[in-house]
């Protein structure tokens, strides 16, 4: 069968070392790519612009936070506030006349700056102690840009972007910001799987496992911890500034406070540490399941099929949604990465129910 493992004899090193051995997975791929591509042709605008371009642009971040946390096991409570560092850079870099192309590297190279000074803390702390660290960068960088008026122009200010092209293509409509969001996605993918095939990345393994045999090994966790932090808070940067021209178009302080940071964190546990499934699948159950639940029991109240006040009917939705959490994290702990690779390993074999190595 065209999905199972026999018949797939490697002949190369690297083709055993491929990412995709399977040709099922190669034609998955392939199939999401092309559904991906042809999106804002077989989607109305809602669709595109409401939850398709959204769930790109949250997957991209999930994937940026699962680099430090599901990789070098660093715990980051303050990701929204380096989005929202390369969100504001990357509006005023545009504003001085700077490309767009270039602001974008601006707004990664300043939150990989101030997130790597941040950052050194976990050069001697971690667990509950590096979480306050990162606290300590969420609430210190939502009072700067509250309080400083030449970055968000007050605290009830909305900073609009300018309108951009990138690579000569204008981003005024939505085909042209959803096809920059997709690149910067699938670019972030391409890069967290390959990087845990590096010497980089099983540094990184090491040191979330146990930093002390690391550095008898010589792993330098100095080195390799700062470095996390650096690529981690890079891409979120760029990953701000994607949100704030490609979704948002105008920024505001609230769009990055401390429970973006948290909703951030669900993500990559739901999804699942260190997996790039999960970054996708985590962002989309945060970002689109409290609105399916939300239409389902206002459908089932309309119906007369569930019969409670206003104010219970919207405060159900919350409540299955953080009953799922819970149930994701008592069932499977490892996410709904997990729970993907199972169904896809049970397909490896069925119908038989074991498999010879």
């Amino acid at each position: 069968m065209f999905y199972r493992l026999a018949g797939v004899h490697h002949t190369r090193y690297e083709t055993a070392r491929a990412l995709w051995p399977v040709p099922a997975d190669r034609w998955q791929l392939a199939i999401v790519a092309l559904l991906a591509l042809a999106a804002p042709f077989l989607l109305s605008s809602l669709y595109l612009g409401s939850y398709l371009l959204p769930w790109l642009i949250w997957s991209a971040a999930a994937l940026s936070l699962t680099l430090q946390m599901g990789l070098a096991g660093q715990l980051h409570f303050g990701f929204a506030a380096v989005m929202a560092i390369g969100a504001y850079s990357s509006i005023h870099l545009t504003r001085l006349g700077v490309p767009f192309e270039l602001s974008l590297i601006g707004a990664g190279l300043s939150a990989a700056i101030i997130g790597s000074f941040f950052g050194t803390a976990a050069l001697r702390v971690k667990g509950l102690y590096l979480v306050m660290a990162t606290l300590a960068m969420q609430y210190l960088v939502d009072w700067v840009i509250i309080n400083v008026p030449a970055i968000s122009g007050g605290a009830q200010a909305t900073l609009r972007t300018p309108s951009v092209s990138f690579l000569l293509v204008g981003l005024d409509s939505l085909t042209a910001r959803y096809y920059l969001a997709l690149a910067w996605v699938a670019l972030v993918a391409i890069f967290f799987l390959n990087v845990k095939r590096t010497s980089f990345g099983r540094a990184l393994v090491a040191i979330r496992d146990k930093d002390f045999a690391a550095a008898v090994i010589g792993v330098d966790p100095f080195r390799y911890k700062l470095m996390a932090f650096f690529t981690s808070s890079f891409m979120g940067g760029v990953t701000g500034a994607v949100l704030a021209f490609c979704y948002y178009r105008a920024v505001t302080p609230e769009q990055f406070s401390f429970n973006v940071s948290i909703q951030l964190v669900a993500m990559v546990l739901v999804g699942g540490l260190g997996s790039v499934i999960g970054g996708f699948l985590g962002a989309g159950f945060v970002l689109l399941v409290p609105i399916i639940l939300t239409n389902v029991v206002a459908g089932m109240a309309a119906a007369g099929w569930l019969t409670v006040s206003s104010n219970l009917l919207a405060h159900v939705p919350l409540m299955i949604y953080g009953a799922l959490i819970i149930g994701f994290l008592l069932f499977e702990p490892l996410g709904l990465a997990k729970i993907y690779d199972n169904i896809r390993k049970y397909f490896l074999v069925w119908p038989f129910r074991h498999s010879r190595s």
